[in-house]
């Protein structure tokens, strides 16, 4: 590999996204208002019958929950909690396309993307949940199949490197152009089940006349969430002249002014989006998320 594509933030590492999982935990009983609209942070009543853990008894629990086992072994009495069975299904949609292979502080697009994917990734696996991939950019999409338990995160892992990989050495060897997002996204139907969770994180660039039928379509029997990296710096530049490359190998210089700053959009097409920097470090990523994705709420 060419040094330059070695570097962090260019790069993408399985040990990395790996290590993201105890920073994915980390505020997970943090109460923070969502970043979303319409997203609230509740608190669910009663249990299910499936363990969560055993811990040790404080007055007002039921005795009818008593953990043998344990208080035989510590001397000291402990109750087993339970939480509600729900197969939570997620389809994590990774956006590699040459668009977002670039970013001007921390990371690229791309890398952010990959972070912010494994860590919603690690709370759907340590919440019950199971997880699947689709890796999208110039050639040849990555499926990975909806799997359970560390296992099948570690998989998805392995996905987002190889498919991280791929678009590299495809944005070296000349592949430049984004195939529509709506092309891209038409492959959901048929790898996630009814009912299932879709979370796309992507630039949104190149999006196709018809992504917003595209999303709508996923909406009708899935719940598509859509999280924007940008990168603030290259979308909000000082006013003046810049050099700029097109496609075509030319050079040009574009004049910015105060009025031409691109603004966040509340929504793409059609549908809620949240946006994420590339340049902020992963720790303020994860509680944005934690705010955004709140463990108790509905797939």
């Amino acid at each position: 590999m060419i040094a330059a594509l070695d570097m962090p933030g260019v790069a993408l590492r399985a040990e990395t996204l790996i290590g993201l999982r105890e920073l994915a935990l980390y505020h997970e009983n943090d109460a923070v208002l969502a970043a979303l609209p319409g997203g609230f942070v509740t608190k669910r009543r009663g249990h299910g019958q499936e363990m969560a853990d055993v811990r040790e008894y404080v007055a007002g629990d039921d005795i009818r929950h008593l953990d043998r086992g344990s208080t035989a072994r510590t001397g000291i009495l402990h109750v087993r909690s339970f939480q509600e069975e729900r197969d939570r299904v997620t389809l994590l949609v990774a956006d590699f396309r040459p668009a977002m292979l670039w970013g001007t502080r921390r990371a690229l697009r791309s890398v952010a993307v990959a972070e912010t994917l494994s860590l919603i990734g690690w709370r759907v696996i340590e919440q019950g949940g199971r997880v699947g991939l689709l890796a999208i950019g110039s050639g040849e999409p990555v499926v990975i199949s909806i799997q359970g338990r560390i296992r099948g995160m570690l998989a998805l892992i392995g996905g987002l490197v190889r498919a991280h990989e791929a678009a590299l050495q495809l944005a070296l060897a000349g592949h430049r152009d984004d195939p529509t997002l709506e092309n891209a996204l038409s492959q959901i139907t048929r790898i996630a089940p009814a009912g299932a969770e879709i979370v796309i994180a992507s630039g949104f660039d190149v999006p196709g006349s018809a992504l917003e039928d595209q999303l709508g379509q996923i909406a009708q029997r899935r719940t598509p969430r859509l999280i924007s990296v940008v990168d603030d710096v290259a979308e909000n530049l000082p006013p003046g002249v810049y050099p700029i490359r097109l496609p075509d190998g030319s050079r040009r210089r574009a004049r910015i002014t105060g009025q031409d700053r691109i603004e966040p959009e509340p929504k793409i097409a059609g549908f809620p989006a949240l946006r994420l920097d590339s340049g902020q470090d992963v720790t303020t990523t994860a509680r944005i998320l934690q705010a955004a994705f709140p463990p108790d709420r509905e797939p």
